[in-house]
């Protein structure tokens, strides 16, 4: 049987360029004459913006450093250990770098054995251990204070999660087994499972005291000073900390039944990572932690080895590296400075972008429409938003007067526009209308301004064709809910310059949006996508499918919500509006259903009616529906989608609408939603067959998404 040291150093010759924490070992005599007390401070020598992790050489660093005070420990030369971390940061957890470059099992079990073996010594020193959790805590980096026998919190700690179910793993190196036996297993629960799969939730340092993982809070000015004089205290019997009695009857099952309901409503059983966490919390009531932390070791090892991490990892990647540096954005140089921003329109759409840019730029706003009460409407939500954020404590009341002062409306453009720097139009999806628009502002903007449309589908080419600098037009699309959505598809046309183009993207970095480039092509990426792959429900349902078989073909997909659903939110009329453009523009691969026309025409809002709380087909609906008489599998059905989802990608890629096949899955997490675990969607088609079946070919190369060869 290998020692911890040698599979350490196995792991880190797989491993060459990790950035090493180091476990700086540092004794002092603590307050109040309570001893001499050794402190291992986590640190990788860079600064808070390149947090600390675990990979296998900063593992066997702390391990020497454990060896250190583990023999002072037996020998009586101090009375207590602690761990903290560098400024701001404690640790964020394994190293995912060093996961991805994995190819046998037998090296993934050992990344799980490795950080047990490491972590478990904490708790079996001669004298008690804490954990100082004074910054972000991840992953790993909360399972290390997990081990130890104390823990105090920062008041001022940002971030504190186990991520890893969000990310396709289980929390492996304790965290399944110590935390339920912490706090009980609702709890654990909630941060394991719930937090994770909504979208990685974070907890701040005062949750994490009340959720009991921490005994002590204090601020953080003097937080390790402060921990210093209660950890004396505790020693010198002067402080005693309570924990609650966990129950490990019929309350523990229930908290895993309500974990598995919820694991059920996020990825409907087509991602392993959470039934797999909740099987080892199910286990853990017996209180048998070596058993846990044998299941923690096998269940890291099999999903290190399976798809979906590979895919989660992918996707995470993407959002923090590729989503910062987008795909074929001019120099940043060439970005003008917008001091001022026009909003054509005062609708909802309108005043959710006049909102955003109003926060995150901090300069003037002004909005147009074609009536007074409609330009105070605009206005009015505005600083209804604005007074939201205030009550809930977001902004001050200065910051609140400054940012309502710099909101206005005006039905004049020549007045609103005459020093904007960047105007946005959100008027009605018509290609006409939004001509007419960009015009009149044309005509009133200074030479410099940029001119920015949030179409969805129609081309931004034709809709700078009729003015004098048609260079100056770029595609601004944001994704509904604006707010929420982190996608920003900037679409350049065929005659905007490369200094339009820079300004757009240094517009979104300061929106902090994820911006994708895309070719002026109809619909761009996400929206030609959803309307195929929506489309292609639709007809399946006209050929005669019936529409519950329709909607749980795709289930095994983990997609946020059900086509259907998804229909009722963007709004049967545009979605039959979307198809319409897709349609003239790809008329073999796009239909028009004529019974999503029928649902349009008789005014209904979607398909469902929410009489019993769930979604239940709506019998007017029913009855419009006209459907033949070929009837589907769920598996047919969900082949059929597939293929066209594929084809459709193919061919987008073919013709240069994005970059790579990256950029569509940046675009379908951030944009749709679409679940880490699918890695967007090229390698969920490459893992399933489903791209050499269509293509002859895979969308990426094996190894990336993908376990490597």
């Amino acid at each position: 049987m290998s020692t911890t040291a040698e599979l350490l150093k196995q792991a880190s010759e797989l491993f060459p360029d990790e950035v090493v924490t180091s476990a700086h070992v540092r004794h002092f005599d603590l307050p109040l004459g309570a001893g001499r007390f050794a402190l291992i401070t986590l640190d990788n020598g860079h600064d808070h913006t390149k947090p600390t992790t675990f990979g296998p050489a900063s593992l066997a660093n702390l391990n020497t450093a454990i060896d250190q005070v583990e023999k002072e420990a037996a020998d009586g030369e101090i009375i207590g250990v602690g761990i903290t971390g560098k400024p701001f940061i404690f640790a964020v957890g394994a190293d995912l770098k060093g996961v991805e470059i994995l190819k046998e099992y037998e090296h993934a079990l050992a990344i799980g054995k490795g950080g047990h073996e490491v972590f478990k010594r904490l708790s079996k020193l001669a004298v008690p251990t804490f954990a100082y959790y004074n910054g972000a805590a991840m992953g790993g980096g909360v399972e290390v204070g997990l081990h130890c026998t104390y823990r105090t919190v920062s008041a001022a700690l940002p971030a504190f999660s186990l991520p890893e179910v969000f990310l396709g793993l289980v929390p492996g190196w304790g965290g399944c087994t110590l935390l339920p036996n912490l706090i009980g297993p609702e709890k654990a629960v909630s941060v394991i499972i719930e937090n994770s799969l909504n979208q990685n939730k974070q907890l701040k340092g005062k949750q994490v005291f009340e959720l009991g993982i921490a005994d002590a809070i204090f601020e953080g000015a003097d937080f390790l000073e402060q921990s210093l004089i209660w950890t004396a205290a505790v020693l010198k019997g002067e402080l005693e900390i309570e924990r609650p009695v966990i129950d490990r009857g019929e309350a523990w099952d229930q908290a895993v039944a309500k974990g598995r309901f919820i694991a059920d409503s996020k990825v409907h059983g087509a991602a392993p990572a959470a039934y797999r966490a909740l099987d080892i919390i199910a286990a853990a009531k017996n209180g048998d932690l070596q058993q846990g932390y044998d299941a923690e070791d096998k269940a890291l090892a099999d999903l290190i080895m399976g798809g979906e991490l590979r895919a989660g990892i992918y996707a995470f990647n993407l959002v923090q590296k590729r989503g910062k540096r987008p795909a074929g954005a001019p120099d940043k140089s060439l970005a003008r400075p917008v001091t001022k921003v026009g909003v054509v329109g005062a609708g909802l759409m309108a005043s959710q972008l006049a909102l955003l840019f109003l926060r995150r730029l901090e300069v003037p706003v002004v909005l147009t429409d074609i009536d007074q009460e409609r330009v105070d409407k605009g206005v009015g939500y505005v600083h209804a938003e604005i007074d939201k954020l205030l009550g809930k404590g977001r902004i001050n009341q200065d910051k609140a007067n400054r940012l309502k002062a710099l909101v206005s409306g005006v039905l004049d453009k020549a007045e609103g526009f005459a020093d904007a720097d960047f105007v946005i139009e959100a008027v009605f999806e018509e290609m006409g209308v939004k001509q007419k628009v960009f015009a009149e502002v044309e005509a009133v903007a200074p030479a410099h301004a940029i001119f920015a449309t949030n179409t969805s589908s129609l081309s931004v080419s034709e809709m700078a064709s009729k003015l004098k600098h048609p260079e100056r037009v770029v595609g601004f699309h944001f994704f509904n809910p604006v707010a929420v959505l982190p996608l920003l598809e900037i679409v350049r046309g065929e005659k905007t310059d490369d200094a339009s183009l820079a300004t757009a993207f240094g517009v979104a970095k300061k929106l902090k949006k994820t911006a994708v480039l895309t070719k002026d092509a109809p619909a761009f990426v996400v929206n030609r996508i959803l309307t195929r792959f929506m489309g292609e429900i639709q007809n399946v349902i006209d050929e005669g499918t019936p529409v519950e078989v329709a909607e749980k073909a795709v289930e095994p997909l983990g997609l946020p919500m059900s086509p259907l659903v998804l229909l009722e939110l963007v709004g049967p009329a545009i979605g039959l509006h979307v198809s319409e453009t897709l349609n003239r523009a790809f008329p073999d691969r796009f239909t028009v259903s004529p019974n999503l026309a029928a649902v349009v025409k008789a005014g209904k809002r979607g398909f469902y009616v929410y009489d019993s709380g769930k979604p239940e087909l709506d019998p007017e609906v029913a009855a419009l529906l006209k459907q033949g008489d070929t009837v589907l599998t769920e598996e047919q059905v969900r082949d059929r989608v597939l293929d066209a989802v594929a084809q459709e990608i193919g061919i987008m890629l073919d013709e240069g609408v994005v970059a790579e096949a990256q950029d569509i899955d940046l675009c379908l997490i951030t944009g749709a939603g679409w679940p880490f675990h699918l890695g967007g969607i090229t390698p969920y088609l490459d893992r399933e067959g489903v791209s050499e079946r269509v293509n002859g070919k895979r969308f990426l190369a094996p190894g990336v998404a993908s376990v490597p060869a």
